[in-house]
C-alpha cells in the first residue's frame, strides 16, 4: 500500500475543511433568510444562491429545508448527549443531566460562534416557535431526543425503560424544565449564551424543590 506523500496528505483535511465551511454558510445564509422573511417563504434556491452554490450542492449537504433549519440544534444536541455518555457511573440520574448540560454549555458557545452568530440563533429559535410547521418537527424532534436520554439513563442505571417509567418520567421533567429555559431565553434581551447557560443553571436548581411535595413550608 502507497504512503500519502507530504504533498498529498493534507488535500483531504483541506477538502473536508471546504466542505464544513460551505456547510456552514448554507445554514447561515439558511438562518437568515427564515428570520428575515419567513421559513415557508424562502426557496432552497435562494439559500443556494445566497451562498453562490448550485441547488444540486445544497442538497449534497442537505435533504431539505427542515435539515438546515435545525442543524445548530442538532450540533447541541449531540453535545449534550456526548457529555451525558461520558458522565461518571456513580453520579445519580439527575446529577448526571445537570452536570452534562452546565459542561456542554460551557464550550457550545464557541462551537455555534464557529457557524452562526448566538444572536442569530436565538432569532432562529424565536422563528420555530412562531411556525406552526417547523414546531410540530421541532415537538416530534424533542420527543425523540427525550426517548434517547431516557434509554441512556436506564442503561446507566441497568434498568428496563419499559418496565421501570422512573427514567423516562425525570427526562420528560427535566426536558421541561430546558424547554421552559429555552422559551424564557428566547423571549428575553440578553442573547448570550452566559445568559442561558445561567437561566438553565436556576430553573434547574428549582426542579428538585418544585417536584418536593409540601411547597408551602418552603417558601
Amino acid at each position: 500500500m502507497a504512503t500519502p506523500t507530504p504533498q498529498t496528505a493534507p488535500a483531504g483535511g483541506l477538502r473536508e475543511r471546504k466542505k464544513q465551511r460551505t456547510r456552514d454558510a448554507l445554514i447561515r445564509a439558511a438562518l437568515e433568510l427564515f428570520t428575515e422573511q419567513g421559513y415557508e417563504a424562502t426557496t432552497v434556491d435562494e439559500i443556494a444562491e445566497a451562498v453562490d452554490v448550485s441547488q444540486r450542492t445544497y442538497f449534497r449537504y442537505f435533504a431539505n429545508k427542515e435539515d438546515v433549519a435545525f442543524a445548530v440544534q442538532e450540533m447541541v444536541e449531540a453535545r449534550f448527549m456526548a457529555e451525558l455518555t461520558a458522565r461518571p457511573a456513580t453520579e445519580a440520574p439527575l446529577t448526571a443531566l445537570r452536570s452534562a448540560v452546565m459542561v456542554a454549555w460551557d464550550d457550545i458557545g464557541s462551537a455555534i460562534e464557529s457557524v452562526i452568530p448566538v444572536e442569530l440563533h436565538m432569532r432562529s429559535y424565536q422563528m420555530i416557535e412562531s411556525t406552526p410547521a417547523l414546531m410540530a418537527v421541532h415537538l416530534r424532534r424533542s420527543s425523540e431526543l427525550e426517548e434517547q436520554i431516557a434509554r441512556l439513563i436506564a442503561g446507566r442505571e441497568g434498568l428496563d425503560v419499559d418496565a421501570d417509567p422512573r427514567p423516562r418520567v425525570l427526562v420528560a421533567a427535566f426536558c421541561g424544565v430546558m424547554r421552559v429555559a429555552g422559551k424564557i431565553w428566547g423571549e428575553g434581551p440578553d442573547c448570550s449564551v452566559a445568559s442561558i447557560r445561567e437561566l438553565t443553571q436556576s430553573y434547574l436548581d428549582h426542579m428538585a424543590p418544585a417536584i418536593d411535595d409540601d411547597w408551602r413550608t418552603h417558601h
